[in-house]
């Protein structure tokens, strides 16, 4: 639900339309494919690299859980006010310069920032250095089948945002931003219990 949350496939449809309205069909599903392996790999090597990323900047858990938690919360507090994040969604200069190649769109934006944003990454190694192996297994699969869900929305989204209409998908951002607000603060509240013991 985190990774559904912030990634929010729905909403990001409608991008993935505009980025890609001049291309034919085989070529859109090209760049929906890129895009969410791109995502996934780029999220799955800061799951496996996360420890070693800790302990090469000094990082600690509880200190990465806390501007983790405050970014996402950062993220979900300006989707719950429709107004798209700056570091969850490109600016229009971006999406300008990314139409001139329609392959490049797939890298950045779609896989970079939308898909696999500081949000998602911060989710992501929150959830695999939990503890033991099967955590950070159990998170890859629950990334990986969002991916794929990302996928089918992309591919089939003409037809899915004619259904839901503007409003309805307004309406969408702003629960999944409610959602991703709370999931920040209680990322928040984990971190600080980690760094200051006392307040568990």
């Amino acid at each position: 639900m985190g990774f559904f949350a912030i990634m929010n496939p729905i909403a990001n449809t409608p991008v993935f339309l505009g980025l890609t309205a001049d291309d034919d069909t085989a070529t859109r599903r090209r760049v929906a494919f890129q895009a969410v392996l791109t995502a996934f790999l780029i999220v799955a090597a800061f799951c496996l690299l996360g420890a070693v990323i800790f302990k090469l900047f000094g990082i600690t858990l509880p200190a990465f859980r806390i501007t983790g938690g405050v970014l996402v919360a950062l993220i979900g507090y300006q989707m719950l006010h429709s107004s798209p994040s700056a570091v969850h969604h490109p600016s229009s200069a971006d999406q300008a310069d990314s139409r001139q190649a329609a392959l490049s769109v797939a890298l950045s934006p779609l896989a970079l920032p939308i898909l696999a944003g500081p949000g998602t990454i911060a989710t992501a190694m929150n959830l695999a250095s939990a503890g033991s192996t099967a955590d950070l297994v159990v998170t890859l699969i629950a990334f990986a089948l969002l991916c794929a869900i990302t996928y089918a929305f992309f591919v089939s989204g003409e037809g899915l945002t004619r259904y839901l209409g503007k409003s309805g998908l307004n309406v969408i951002t702003r629960i999944m931003g409610l959602i991703l607000a709370v999931i920040g603060v209680q990322m928040l509240v984990d971190g600080l219990k980690g760094a200051l013991p006392g307040l568990a």
